[in-house]
């Protein structure tokens, strides 16, 4: 499973992760309570940005990553249309949108180790409950290790799906893709027991730790 980095000496690369995800999190408290699609549009265009100047690459990646949101966006802006609420629609479409933008810069820019230090870090209290911190670090290391292998085998899917019928896949790819997933899940799980779990290697070694693949 690949990860969503992309090597580069840009700006972003260089900024603490712990930075990022504060900034990302100052973001969206700031954008959320926003009401009105114009200081939206401000925010989206600077999103995008952002992107153009980590290069050409970055742009085209985080355009990527934003392509299977567009349905979802549409069914909600179709739907606050036929309820009467365009604005509405377009006030959440675009705050998707960018706050996703915004995760996409963070993740393109950030390696995944750095990623679940953080998060680790941020857990640590959890020790106290008799919870061990790596459990939900680990999480959101398998969720966005995840994520291009799903785009990956839906796209895989899709074109299979293609190959045989003229008409567009739709729907009809989500249960295979969901098996698909399963089957990949019980794999992982495997593997992390075959490791002794989550609480195995306390002792992280130099480099990373050793259950995310570094």
């Amino acid at each position: 499973m690949l990860g969503l980095a992309l090597p580069g000496p840009s700006w972003a690369h260089r900024l603490p992760a712990g930075a990022k995800l504060a900034a990302l999190a100052l973001a969206v408290l700031a954008l959320l309570p926003v009401s009105r699609p114009l200081p939206l549009l401000l925010a989206g265009a600077g999103v995008a940005a952002l992107h153009v100047t980590l290069g050409p690459r970055a742009l085209a990646a985080g355009a990527r990553m934003l392509r299977p949101l567009l349905w979802f966006v549409g069914v909600i802006v179709l739907y606050h249309l036929a309820t009467g609420e365009p604005l509405l629609g377009a006030v959440i479409a675009l705050r998707i949108l960018v706050l996703v933008g915004l995760a996409n810069l963070v993740t393109l820019t950030t390696p995944l180790t750095e990623i679940t230090a953080v998060a680790e870090w941020i857990f640590a209290p959890l020790r106290h409950l008799g919870i061990n911190p790596r459990a939900p670090a680990l999480a959101i290391a398998l969720f966005l290790r995840f994520v291009p292998v799903l785009q990956a085998r839906a796209g895989a899917l899709s074109d299979a799906w293609r190959a045989r019928s003229p008409r567009r896949a739709g729907p009809r790819i989500l249960v295979p893709l969901v098996l698909g997933t399963l089957d990949d899940a019980e794999h992982v799980a495997e593997a992390l027991r075959a490791r002794g779990g989550v609480a195995a290697g306390t002792d992280r070694p130099e480099g990373g730790t050793t259950w995310n693949g570094t």
